[in-house]
Parts: structure tokens; C-alpha cells; sequence
């Protein structure tokens, strides 16, 4: 979870630094803003490349490379509709009910779209974004409670 992060990046890094342009964006977990209970082994490993990123961030700034993490909270993908799938079978509820649970508890209402979680992504790999590094973006719908 974390070593093949680091060593995908330190292989790009090189070209990065002789074009004197880069981006480098890590997504994670929600895990690292606020821990999930019952995954410390997640939230430890995933907060190691938060700490890894911000360091990095500020090593190679100085060459017009950034660094940012992007968590996500629910998007609605594959996976999401899974999960929510296999905790209505568990708790033997309708997939809608546990669908209308998960969005009422996001501010936003709703799950977001993989469009708006790309978008974010694109946004922070662009050049208009070559002052931001060394941050985290939470596209999550306002779900996590923590500022």
C-alpha cells in the first residue's frame, strides 16, 4: 500500500525534475483525516503516505513538481454499489434503504459522481493548480466531520 506508491513516483521523479514540471497525486482514504474504526492497519499505512507526500511536496517544489493526496469519500462506483449491497444483505435491508442511509448521512445529500472525483484530479494535475502541494482535497460531499 505504501512502498509501491513511493517507488512508481521515485521512478518518475527523474524525468519530472529535467522537465522541471510534474504532478503527483496520491489518492487515499478518508481514513487519514478522520480513522475508521476497525481498519488501523489501513489508517496507519495510509497515513504513512500522507506524511510521505507532504514531505515530499516540499522537496521538489523548487523544480515545478506538486504534490496533494485526493480522498475521496463515497463515490458512486462499482465498488460503492458492492458494499452497499453486501451490508443490505447482512442486515437484511432493501440496497435502497442502506443507499438513502449513506447519503442522508453526507451534507451533500448524495453519493458523489466518479466525473466530479476526476474533475478535482484533473484540476490539481494542471497548471493552473502549480501553487497547491503539499495539501490534501477531500472530495467527499462535506461528509467528514473533522476541519
Amino acid at each position: 500500500m505504501v512502498l509501491p506508491v513511493i517507488k512508481i513516483t521515485d521512478r518518475a521523479l527523474p524525468h519530472m525534475r529535467e522537465q522541471r514540471w510534474g504532478r503527483i497525486l496520491t489518492t487515499t482514504s478518508s481514513g487519514v483525516v478522520s480513522p475508521i474504526p476497525a481498519l488501523a492497519m489501513s489508517n496507519t499505512l495510509r497515513a504513512a503516505l500522507v506524511n510521505w507526500s507532504k514531505t515530499l511536496a516540499t522537496e521538489v517544489a523548487k523544480h515545478g513538481i506538486t504534490a496533494n493526496i485526493l480522498v475521496p469519500g463515497k463515490i458512486l462506483t462499482d465498488r460503492l454499489r458492492f458494499l452497499d449491497e453486501f451490508t443490505a444483505g447482512k442486515k437484511d435491508l432493501p440496497v435502497q434503504s442502506v443507499v438513502d442511509s449513506n447519503e442522508g448521512a453526507i451534507p451533500a445529500k448524495r453519493y458523489g459522481t466518479p466525473e466530479e472525483y476526476a474533475a478535482a484530479a484533473a484540476f490539481l494535475a494542471s497548471a493552473r493548480a502549480s501553487y497547491i502541494t503539499g495539501t490534501i482535497l477531500r472530495v467527499d460531499g462535506g461528509a467528514i466531520a473533522s476541519i
